[in-house]
């Protein structure tokens, strides 16, 4: 924060000059609401050091600021010294950041590289709402990561391999009649997912008819002919097969085909990629020499684990007795091998459901008792799950909130506000649609996004077209509204520097403008988009005070006309860029 930075740095030299007291440990924090100014100085650290009452030390250091015109007046509030900041601060920041398209952005980028794992589906199904929430905490923080000065990779894992494919594969031998993704005009990766389901409603009935032929329960479960049948595909895949990988080639294929237009319409993309049918076989070879060091040890069956007792977790399978891997024993495979493709890689986080939490501390603990030392700087992006009112999501059964159809349902919902609205008279279909789209989604990753990642979210589609309050479209027509006043100008405003009187709405919107950056530090350090997300609403909430208290363009002094269209289009620029940050593009219209 400039103002700030600068009020922090007079503040430093009134303790020197007053009290010979030199100190960098000075805290301070924003005025309250209930008291005059803008920046309060906290005193009471500071008892201690120069021995004085706060009231005094407070007393002292404001009139030190007076006489320096830092400030221009001061009141002592309890040990807190409020301090009103000269308008030549607020003006000498605004000048110098006016016309910085890229405002809040660092131009510093870190040599060091952060790897962000995110979306990682399965190849058996669409995505789904579940995934929307993954992509768009995953996509953003990567994006407030480089805006915050880092070099980003962004990537995932796919779960293409195991008994979820196979349950496809059989049920599209047994049911498909050869149909494809393009003989049906079915989505690739819904194709597929619509087979699994198929499968799983051959397998219940299979169940309960060897129940009611007298096998127990879980007997039948494990003896139904569908399943004997995927398991024998999934012993032939890992065998090599010739016909059965090429099937699950053909199959995945559509899969990917389905993921990618996803993401294309969702606005994630990813820097590389990485299988499971690659990666499943990673990791071995730390597991057998871990073992050597100690770290792991073999049970008389042959298995091999690693015992995080004295580290307040359990015993953890790292390798199985026939000598297969587990889960585990890839995801320490892949880390590895994601730093030698990206030998600048000094951190990761993974973007996963709060459902693994446990799995990303065995992970982490592993790795550094391996000797790893990247994995100092590895963190689980946990997130709280999507639950809908009618309850949980269920992918065997079909009760998921299919991603295309949602993003399809906003964009509609959108455009039936819009045309109520008739604010788009004018534009031709095409311009139309794309203001739909923008609208729709934007309300649906703000709502996802605006939510701190570690609590649940309870979604309501009906609930989150809801155009009013903190949404993406009340931010999303303030950025509008101040293209139309840009639009309204008549007069050059591209060399000005303003030197004038603020008034406090002027004033409140530079301050807000100000702790952008350090927003975007906060939110790249906490790994939470929802700072930048109420950062962008409480930043048009100040606009939309300043627009209906102070006038324009209907202004009568011209240097006052043509600062308040610059500080609007200072304001314009912001949101734009911390919209993008999010995912989410603006529209000039709306």
């Amino acid at each position: 924060m400039y103002i700030q930075k600068i009020i922090r740095k007079n503040i430093e030299n009134a303790l020197n000059e007053v009290f010979r007291y030199k100190t960098k440990n000075i805290e301070l924090q924003q005025t309250k609401k209930e008291f005059d100014g803008d920046i309060t100085l906290v005193v009471f650290p500071l008892v201690k050091e120069l021995k004085m009452n706060p009231k005094e030390i407070a007393e002292k250091v404001g009139d030190y600021l007076i006489e320096t015109n830092s400030v221009v007046s001061f009141n002592v509030v309890s040990g807190f010294l409020n301090l009103s900041i000269s308008d030549k601060y607020y003006l000498d920041f605004f000048n110098s950041v006016k016309d910085n398209s890229k405002y809040g952005y660092s131009n510093i980028v870190s040599e060091d590289a952060v790897m962000v794992e995110y979306s990682s589906p399965n190849t058996n199904k669409p995505l789904h709402l579940g995934h929307i929430r993954n992509n768009l905490l995953g996509y953003s923080m990567s994006e407030i990561y480089k805006a915050s000065g880092k070099k980003v990779y962004k990537t995932q894992i796919i779960n293409d391999r195991g008994i979820h494919i196979c349950k496809s594969m059989i049920a599209w031998l047994d049911f498909s009649n050869g149909d494809t993704p393009k003989s049906t005009n079915i989505k690739g990766d819904k194709f597929v997912g619509d087979y699994y389901i198929k499968f799983d409603k051959v397998y219940k009935k299979e169940v309960e008819e060897l129940i009611k032929n007298g096998s127990s329960e879980e007997v039948a479960k494990q003896n139904s002919p569908i399943l004997l049948r995927a398991k024998e595909m999934l012993i032939k895949w890992e065998s090599g097969d010739k016909e059965v990988v090429e099937l699950w080639k053909k199959m995945n294929s559509w899969v990917y085909e389905g993921f990618e237009e996803t993401y294309k319409n969702l606005g994630v993309d990813f820097d590389s990629y990485y299988y499971e049918s690659d990666t499943y076989l990673l990791g071995k070879e730390f597991i057998l020499s871990g073992l050597e060091s100690g770290v792991f040890y073999k049970k008389d069956d042959g298995s091999i684990w690693c015992d995080l007792t004295d580290d307040g977790l359990d015993e953890k399978i790292v390798l199985r007795a026939d000598g297969t891997a587990v889960y585990m024993t890839q995801d320490i495979g892949t880390a590895v091998q994601r730093v030698k493709d990206y030998p600048d890689i000094n951190s990761m986080v993974y973007t996963v459901g709060n459902e693994q939490d446990y799995h990303f501390k065995v992970l982490f603990l592993i790795l550094r008792k391996l000797g790893f030392s990247w994995c100092e700087n590895l963190f689980h992006l946990s997130y709280g799950m999507v639950d809908l009112p009618s309850g949980k999501m269920k992918s065997r059964e079909g009760t998921v909130v299919d991603a295309d159809d949602l993003m399809e349902e906003m964009t509609r919902t959108a455009k039936e506000i819009s045309q109520k609205l008739g604010k788009l008279d004018g534009l031709s279909d095409d311009e139309k649609n794309k203001v739909y789209k923008t609208v729709g989604l934007g309300a649906l990753k703000y709502y996802i996004l605006k939510v701190d990642p570690k609590k649940r979210i309870l979604f309501d589609p009906k609930e989150s077209v809801d155009f009013q309050g903190n949404t993406a479209s009340f931010i999303q027509y303030s950025y509008a509204r101040i293209q139309s006043i840009l639009m309204g100008i008549n007069f050059d405003i591209s060399k000005n520097k303003y030197n004038q009187k603020l008034e406090k709405k002027e004033k409140e919107l530079i301050k807000q403008i100000d702790s952008f950056p350090s927003v975007i530090h906060s939110a790249a350090s906490s790994n939470n988009p929802a700072l930048v997300a109420n950062y962008v609403y409480d930043l048009v909430k100040i606009f939309n005070s300043f627009y209906q208290s102070l006038p324009i363009l209907k202004s009568a002094f011209d240097d006052k006309k043509s600062f308040r269209v610059e500080l609007s289009k200072l304001v314009g620029i912001t949101i734009k860029n911390a919209l993008s940050l999010l995912g989410i593009d603006v529209v000039n219209r709306m």
